[in-house]
């Protein structure tokens, strides 16, 4: 952990990755950790409202969207954003954020999906209130590493009571490979949410794959966490 705790990547960095199609984090297909514990976010409850950090252009939100949910992300890159309504066909309107400057709101046309494009931490629970459902994937191990406890208080925001936040987490050695994305071991995991949160380990996988290799790292461990906030 401590090899990248001074790792640090600009918002325009992660533009650059868009513009130049540098997104091998994107996955074309529901990610299979969402699938397999869905039921244990759900828990019955029908139209959700799910919030997806640093969601890009998730194939997730649809998938959600279709079954009946409701969807805000937040995504710094507009190409980002408008690749995903292009990609899944969707019609869309684009409006400012009067809370936020130089923020913009992209909305599906049946009001299921809204993406702001701006910065995460500019974002907050007055814009959109709190949610019942969080999908962590590909965010909290993105961030810089330095920015942990703001991002973990800004989650912890926009939980409502009875929220069901699910986290994806990745593992490996530290030493072989500079990230992003950022090794987030469960020890981190306890540190930043801990004392506000039940923290329930519901699945582990190997999760290597031949482009990892690249990396110059020999294992990746994929976890996902189940967080529900501690009765006050």
């Amino acid at each position: 952990m401590a090899v990248q705790a001074d790792r640090v990547m600009a918002l325009e960095e992660w533009e650059e990755r868009w513009n130049e199609g540098r997104i091998g984090f994107h996955q074309p297909h529901i990610h299979r950790m969402l699938e397999s514990n869905i039921d244990k976010v759900l828990c019955g409850r029908q139209q959700v409202r799910f919030f997806f950090p640093l969601c890009g252009k998730a194939v997730d939100m649809k998938w959600l969207a279709d079954m009946g949910h409701v969807v805000v992300g937040v995504e710094f890159s507009e190409k980002g954003i408008k690749q995903f309504f292009e990609e899944h066909g969707l019609q869309y309107k684009e409006e400012p954020v009067p809370d936020v400057p130089e923020a913009k709101v992209f909305k599906s046309s049946d009001g299921k999906i809204s993406i702001y494009q701006c910065d995460l931490y500019k974002f907050s629970s007055a814009i959109e209130g709190q949610f019942g459902a969080i999908w962590d994937r590909g965010s909290l191990v993105a961030i810089n590493p330095c920015d942990r406890q703001k991002y973990a208080a800004l989650i912890k925001s926009l939980m409502d009571k009875d929220c069901r936040y699910l986290l994806d987490t990745l593992e490996y050695n530290p030493e072989l490979y500079k990230g992003p994305p950022f090794l987030v071991p469960e020890e981190a995991v306890q540190a930043l949410y801990g004392e506000d949160c039940d923290i329930k380990l519901l699945q582990a996988a190997d999760a290597l794959e031949e482009k990892h290799k690249a990396w110059g790292i020999d294992s990746l461990l994929e976890k996902v966490y189940l967080l529900t906030l501690k009765a006050k």
